[in-house]
């Protein structure tokens, strides 16, 4: 489980990187700095706060490299969990909707903490930011649901070949 997690985790990452990166090439906005404002406002409370406020190159990158790093996080988190959970809901809850869910759980875990640790306000967001956001999020979860569910059916269906009683004798 946890693999498969893993697995599908990284496909909606890769997902929701490729939207961003050609949204960025499309309408050529710059990354955003929200995940390096959110290292440093988590090395503020950690106590450090040198390095939360260095405005050398270095301390930059490495802000931007970590926060990255959290993004990541997050992705394969999900996956994880999304993983875990989905044999106690998959009689009553179509994986569409529970990757739609998925994809509302990770932007609320990555944005809600930003909003808590004062790095963002959702309050000044414009509907632009809000797609910006929400599309991806929802392209990652629908992946993320999918790669789970594919490898439960691809797994249902080599235990019922290998159980076959003709498909045995004639291997």
């Amino acid at each position: 489980m946890l693999l498969k997690g893993l697995v599908a985790g990284v496909a909606g990452t890769t997902v929701l990187d490729l939207y961003s990166y050609g949204d960025m090439a499309f309408r050529g906005r710059a990354a955003s700095e929200l995940p390096a404002t959110v290292v440093a406002k988590l090395a503020e409370r950690l106590g450090l706060v040198t390095f939360a406020h260095a405005t050398d190159d270095a301390s930059r990158a490495r802000r931007a490299a970590l926060g990255a790093f959290l993004g990541y996080g997050v992705g394969l988190g999900g996956g994880i969990a999304y993983a875990a959970i989905r044999p106690f809901v998959r009689a009553w809850l179509p994986w569409q909707i529970a990757g739609v869910v998925l994809g509302g759980a990770t932007l609320i875990a990555s944005e809600g903490s930003a909003t808590a640790l004062g790095a963002t306000d959702w309050r000044t967001w414009s509907a632009t930011d809000w797609v910006a956001d929400v599309v991806p999020r929802t392209l990652y979860g629908l992946t993320t649901a999918w790669a789970v569910e594919n490898a439960d059916r691809n797994a249902s269906q080599r235990r019922v070949r290998a159980t076959t009683p003709s498909e045995n004798i004639a291997r």
